[in-house]
């Protein structure tokens, strides 16, 4: 490892009480251990962070950005290195861990950027007659300390998007990565800590700490903290927000995203955009596609474009560069994924692809990829799967399936299309397909989440647009300049030059 061992606690790193095995999801192999954090340190790291707030937050704006430019530098130049351990120690397809070291170095870059662009106006006080005589401006303040919580599938970019924005915004962050993945953030932050140094800067401005579920209550509840910005699950997002209260809470969530097929739709764009969303990353995003809604005539039509995809979607080892799908995070993950595909068959749910049903959760199943099966090193690997007639109250339509699995469901017409995206607690990302520049004004009026995205995947992100949902998506926004204006608070000044 390319970062000293311990934890990045204060103005050093401290031995960490115990360690864990980082394992390769694809076979199983140890990649290394990693540091594990305990309560008493996550309170040292809370009292170092309290204690150089106010340091921080008068850091100069060439400092700050100087800082960033710095740390897109470094992770530049280990560009390659950082893509081989995001490979190990999250078992995505190379090319996907590609995308997010590219997307990294923009956040870092943007979030640079965006220190020139932190500032506040005047305002006309004199709207009012007792305002008259007044001047009138704000500023933006930084919010205090920062925790950001990660996950797993993302670490090494979704720990971008906590820290730089929060440093940009003069905010000391402690940050707390997945248990399964926390070697890439490991070195991020010991990369920035280095810049700080070399600034003048408090180390402590970053620290990160490990740990189970304890270490995050006791980060995300001291009621010293300006604000928590989490992504993962809508569960533990909600418990957070209720135990943090009336702490400011930023929550990216999960979701179930759609994409509609209307009739006058380019179907082979469609189909291709279906392959690429739904299974990148090992269908392990959250804003994957997940449910397909086709207007009925063209569902056939559709479908046997998809099916004849398929079969050429490479499956097995995530270091071959042709590889798209892969082994998911843990076993666990495996299990509850073919026990919900198991289930939905149960209830009437039809298996399109592939053909050959699928062994109930904790069996191997048939070798190769599928809906279940044992790869070449003797783990389980989810291949490309598709159902279709999945009736609502199932948990591959309703809930984040986080895995290589699309339903396809006939609709009516557009309309019953835009209610069945809305009929979810989840509201994060929705594509439409269509030729019809009304069908896109329409949807973008209509649907209910956070982003619309018309004629390319739900997944697609820019790293320096708004993004976050609505509903159980979470609240809050993210992108450099948004995620900067989430973390300081606006600073009224009231003068009156002459009493």
């Amino acid at each position: 490892m390319k970062f000293p061992p311990g934890l990045p606690i204060g103005e050093s790193w401290v031995d960490a009480p115990s360690t864990a095995p980082v394992l390769f999801p694809y076979d199983g192999s140890t990649v290394a251990e990693a540091p594990v954090g305990d309560v008493g340190l996550a309170r040292q790291a809370l009292d170092h962070a309290v204690a150089v707030r106010e340091t921080v937050g008068r850091l100069p704006s060439h400092v700050r950005r100087n800082v960033l430019q710095s740390v897109h530098s470094a992770v530049k130049a280990e560009r390659d290195a950082f893509v081989d351990l995001l490979i190990l120690e999250t078992g995505k397809p190379l090319v996907d861990c590609r995308v997010e070291i590219d997307r990294t170095l923009l956040t870092l870059e943007t979030a640079a950027e965006e220190v020139a662009r932190l500032h506040g106006e005047t305002v006309p006080l004199d709207l009012l007659p007792s305002g008259e005589g007044l001047l009138g401006f704000w500023v933006r303040r930084p919010i205090g300390v920062v925790v950001g919580i990660t996950g797993f599938n993302y670490p090494l970019l979704l720990a971008a998007h906590k820290i730089a924005p929060a440093f940009a915004a003069g905010c000391p962050t402690v940050i707390k990565p997945a248990p399964q993945t926390p070697l890439a953030t490991l070195w991020l932050v010991h990369l920035m800590r280095s810049a700080l140094a070399e600034a003048g800067a408090p180390e402590s401005a970053l620290q990160l700490i490990t740990g189970g579920p304890d270490v995050g209550a006791t980060l995300t509840t001291d009621p010293r903290i300006g604000a928590v910005s989490f992504t993962g699950s809508a569960a533990v997002g909600h418990q957070i927000a209720r135990d943090a209260a009336p702490t400011k809470v930023l929550l990216e969530l999960g979701s179930n995203s759609a994409l509609v097929v209307a009739e006058d739709a380019d179907l082979d764009a469609a189909a291709d955009a279906i392959i690429r969303g739904g299974y990148y990353a090992s269908g392990q995003a959250c804003i994957s596609v997940q449910r397909v809604l086709a207007v009925a005539p063209i569902h056939q039509p559709l479908l046997d474009k998809l099916l004849s995809r398929l079969p050429t979607i490479p499956v097995g080892d995530p270091r071959d560069p042709t590889t798209r799908v892969s082994a998911l995070i843990n076993p666990h993950s495996t299990t509850r994924v073919r026990t919900w595909i198991h289930n939905a068959l149960q209830s009437g749910a039809t298996l399109t692809y592939p053909e050959a049903t699928p062994a109930p959760a904790g069996s191997s199943g048939a070798a190769g990829g599928g809906a279940g099966g044992l790869g070449e090193v003797g783990v389980d690997l989810l291949g490309p799967t598709v159902l279709t007639e999945v009736p609502s109250g199932e948990a591959v339509w309703d809930e984040e399936v986080f895995g290589p699995v699309i339903a396809v469901r006939s609709v009516p017409d557009l309309e019953s299309a835009f209610a069945a995206v809305n009929d979810s607690r989840y509201g994060l990302h929705a594509s439409v397909f269509t030729s019809s520049l009304d069908t896109a004004f329409t949807a973008i009026d209509r649907l209910d989440v956070g982003g619309v995205v018309i004629n390319e995947v739900p997944g697609f992100r820019s790293d320096v647009m708004p993004y976050g949902g609505v509903k159980d998506s979470g609240i809050g926004r993210e992108g450099p300049r948004f995620a900067i204006e989430e973390l300081t608070t606006t600073r009224m000044a009231i003068i009156r030059p002459r009493p």
